[in-house]
C-alpha cells in the first residue's frame, strides 16, 4: 500500500556521476529522433531518471485524450515487474489532474531506509485535455530535494505536452489537407450531369493526381461487381480480360467488407483476386476500397493500380477509404438517374422488398401487414351500399287557388304555412262592382218583361219573341254574376297546409282573373323527389327500400320506398341528375312540404374496397376508353 506523505526526509542520494548522467548526447539525439510515443516515453524516463536522480523505477501512461483507457507506454529501467505502487500514484494523479506525492510502504523484512522511498507523478496535458501520466519512484531525500525533484518532473512533462500538441497541429494539418482532396473531388463528380462522365472524370483525377496507372470504379450487378469507369478511357470493352480480372478484385473486396491492399506484409485477408490482376499486368501494387451501405453492406468497389516500387501507405488507404465514402453516393445516384424508368421501379421494388425480407426494419414491415390487412379485410367484408342523393318533401297532390274574377284584395286572412281547413275563407274579393252590375240587370230583366206583357197584349207575335229573348239574356247575366259574387270568397278546397301565397301586402291590389293566389297541400299524403347522380342511377329499382333525414329534424328518420324513376336527367352545379320519386312510409305532422334532406337508398351488399374505389375505376375504365382509339 502507499499512503499520502506528511514529512519528508532530509537527505540527498544524488552523487556527482548521477548529476552528470543526464548529459549523455545519445539519450538526447533519440528523444528528439524518436518517431513513436512509445520511443519518445522510453527516451524522456531514461533522461529524467537521471535528471531527478535516485529513481527506483518509472513509468508513462497515455491514451486517448480524455477518453482513455491510459496504458502503460514505457518503463525505466527496461521492463518492471512491480508496478503496484507507480499504477496507484498514477491513477490518483489522473483523477485528481494535478500532481501527486505519496510515500511508498517498504516490504516486509527490507531496511528502514527503503521504507522511506517516495512516489510521485505528474498528470500529461495537451491543449487542456488529459493524455496520460507520468510516475517516478524515488529515494528518500529532503523536503526542499522533494521539492525540485516534482518541480524537475513538471518541466519535463512539458516536453510530453509540446509533442502532443506538435503531433495534434500535425494531424490538423493533414486532416485539412485530406478534406480539401475529398471536396474537390467531390465537386468534380457534382460537375457532370451523366454517370459515365462523372465516373470517368473520377477516376482519372484519381489517377492523375495520385500517379496511378489505372483507377477503376465499379458498382454491384447481380451478384458481382462489374466495372462501369476507367481512367484515361471512355471505352473499354475490348479489354475483357482485364475487366474480368479488377471486377474480380473489387468481389474479393466487397465480398470481405474490407480493403485490400497487395502486397500485405500482414496477410490479414484473402488476396487471390489481386494476385491473379499483379500478374495479369506484371509486377504492380494494387488497392480496392469497398462502396459501403449505411447497413455495411458492400455495393461497389474503386482499384487503384500503380507499380510496384510505389507502394500504398496507411496515410494514403485512409484518404482512400474517406473519398470512397463521399464520391460512393453521388455516383450511385447518378447511376441509379440513368437508368431507365422501368429500371428504376424494379429497384426500387426490390429495395423496398429487401427491407420486408430483411433483418430490421420493423416499422416498414408492421405498416405493410397493417396494409395488406386491410386490403384483405376491404376485399372480403361485404356491407349494404347505399345511393345518396338530396331530397325534398313534396305534397302529394298540390292545389292552385287562383282569382276568380278581375278585382280587387279585400281581406286576407291566411299566408303560407297556416294550416286550413276544407271550405275556410282564405281571403276575399271586392264585389261592390259585381253588386251594381247585378242591380242593373235586374232592372233590365224587369224592363224587358214589361215589354214582353206589352206585346203579348198586343198580339205581337214577332216583337213578343225578340223580347223573350232579351228577358232570357238578363236572366243569363244575373245567374253569371250571381256565381261571380258567390265566388268572392276564397275557400280551402280541403284540408292542408298553404305551400305558397301571402296576400297580407297585397291589400286593394287589383289582380287578374286566373292569378295564382294560394297553393295549398295535403298533410298526410307526401312524396320525396330525390336528386340522383347520374353515376348511380343504374344501380336504383323501384321497390327498393332507403332512409330520409331532413336538414330541419336530423333526430328523426322516415323509411322511403321507390316509386318512380324519371327517365330524364337535369344540369345542377355543372353535375347530371335524375329525379328519382319515392313515397314515406311512415308520415309524421312534423313533416311540411318543402323540407330538404339526404336520402339513402340500399340497392345491396357491396365489398368495401368497391365501395370505396368504384368511382375511381369508372373514372379510369371511362378516360381509357376514350383515349383508346
Amino acid at each position: 500500500m502507499a499512503k499520502e506523505t506528511e514529512s519528508y526526509p532530509s537527505t540527498d542520494p544524488r552523487s556527482d556521476e548521477e548529476g552528470g548522467a543526464y548529459l549523455d548526447q545519445a539519450l538526447w539525439q533519440q528523444l528528439a529522433e524518436a518517431e513513436t510515443d512509445e520511443a519518445f516515453a522510453g527516451n524522456w524516463l531514461a533522461i529524467q531518471s537521471r535528471m531527478i536522480g535516485g529513481v527506483h523505477s518509472g513509468m508513462v501512461v497515455l491514451g486517448p485524450a480524455e477518453q482513455g483507457p491510459f496504458t502503460p507506454a514505457a518503463f525505466w529501467p527496461g521492463e518492471i515487474v512491480e508496478t503496484g505502487n507507480l499504477a496507484q500514484v498514477t491513477e490518483r494523479s489522473l483523477k485528481e489532474r494535478k500532481g501527486v506525492v505519496l510515500r511508498a510502504d517498504a516490504a516486509e523484512g527490507a531496511r528502514s531506509a527503503e521504507r522511506a522511498r517516495f512516489l510521485v507523478a505528474y498528470p500529461v496535458r495537451a491543449a487542456g485535455k488529459l493524455h496520460g501520466a507520468a510516475a517516478f519512484e524515488i529515494a528518500p531525500r529532503t523536503h526542499e530535494a522533494l521539492q525540485h525533484a516534482m518541480r524537475q518532473l513538471q518541466w519535463g512533462v512539458a516536453w510530453f505536452e509540446n509533442r502532443l500538441m506538435r503531433n495534434g497541429a500535425e494531424l490538423d494539418a493533414l486532416a485539412q489537407e485530406h478534406i480539401k482532396t475529398v471536396l474537390d473531388l467531390a465537386a468534380v463528380i457534382l460537375q457532370e450531369k451523366r454517370f459515365r462522365a462523372a465516373a470517368t472524370t473520377f477516376a482519372t483525377v484519381l489517377a492523375t493526381r495520385f500517379g496511378c496507372d489505372r483507377v477503376s470504379v465499379g458498382f454491384l450487378k447481380g451478384k458481382h461487381v462489374k466495372v462501369r469507369a476507367l481512367s484515361h478511357s471512355a471505352q473499354f470493352k475490348k479489354q475483357m480480360n482485364l475487366i474480368r480480372a479488377i471486377g474480380a478484385a473489387m468481389d474479393e473486396s466487397v465480398d470481405q467488407n474490407a480493403i485490400l491492399v497487395y502486397p500485405d506484409p500482414e496477410n490479414n485477408h484473402v488476396l487471390r483476386a489481386h494476385a491473379a490482376l499483379v500478374q495479369h499486368q506484371g509486377d504492380a501494387s494494387v488497392c480496392t476500397v469497398p462502396f459501403l451501405d449505411e447497413n455495411g453492406k458492400g455495393y461497389g468497389a474503386l482499384t487503384f493500380e500503380r507499380p510496384a516500387d510505389r507502394p500504398f501507405d496507411p496515410q494514403e488507404v485512409e484518404l482512400f477509404d474517406s473519398m470512397a465514402a463521399l464520391a460512393a453516393p453521388i455516383l450511385n445516384e447518378k447511376r441509379e438517374n440513368d437508368q431507365l424508368l422501368i429500371k428504376k421501379i424494379g429497384a426500387s421494388m426490390k429495395a423496398h422488398l429487401q427491407k420486408l425480407t430483411g433483418p430490421r426494419h420493423m416499422a416498414l414491415k408492421l405498416i405493410t401487414a397493417t396494409a395488406l390487412l386491410a386490403v384483405v379485410l376491404l376485399s372480403v367484408v361485404r356491407i349494404e351500399y347505399r345511393v345518396t342523393a338530396k331530397t325534398t318533401i313534396e305534397g302529394q297532390v298540390q292545389r292552385a287557388v287562383v282569382a276568380p274574377f278581375d278585382g280587387y284584395v279585400v281581406e286576407a286572412s291566411v299566408r303560407a304555412g297556416d294550416i286550413v281547413s276544407q271550405g275556410q275563407v282564405m281571403c276575399s274579393m271586392d264585389d261592390r262592382d259585381l253588386r251594381l252590375e247585378r242591380v242593373k240587370w235586374e232592372s233590365q230583366r224587369d224592363q224587358y218583361e214589361r215589354q214582353h206583357r206589352e206585346a203579348m197584349a198586343t198580339g205581337n207575335r214577332a216583337s213578343m219573341r225578340i223580347v223573350r229573348e232579351q228577358v232570357n239574356q238578363a236572366a243569363a247575366q244575373l245567374a253569371l254574376l250571381n256565381e261571380q259574387l258567390s265566388r268572392s270568397k276564397i275557400t280551402a278546397p280541403f284540408t292542408g297546409i298553404v305551400v305558397s301565397g301571402d296576400l297580407s301586402q297585397l291589400l286593394g291590389s287589383p289582380v287578374e282573373r286566373g292569378k295564382v293566389l294560394f297553393e295549398v297541400a295535403p298533410l298526410k299524403d307526401y312524396r320525396v323527389r330525390m336528386q340522383v347522380d347520374e353515376r348511380d342511377i343504374a344501380l336504383l329499382e323501384v321497390g327498393q327500400q332507403g332512409t330520409l333525414i331532413l336538414n330541419s329534424l336530423p333526430d328523426l328518420t322516415f323509411p322511403v320506398g321507390v316509386a318512380k324513376i324519371t327517365p330524364v336527367s337535369t344540369s345542377l352545379e355543372g353535375s347530371s341528375y335524375f329525379l328519382v320519386e319515392a313515397a314515406v312510409q311512415e308520415v309524421s305532422e312534423r313533416l311540411r312540404p318543402g323540407m330538404e334532406g339526404i336520402s339513402k337508398v340500399e340497392v345491396g351488399k357491396r365489398t368495401l374496397i368497391w365501395i370505396l374505389m368504384h368511382d375511381l375505376f369508372d373514372w379510369i375504365r371511362l378516360k381509357l376508353w376514350s383515349w383508346l382509339p
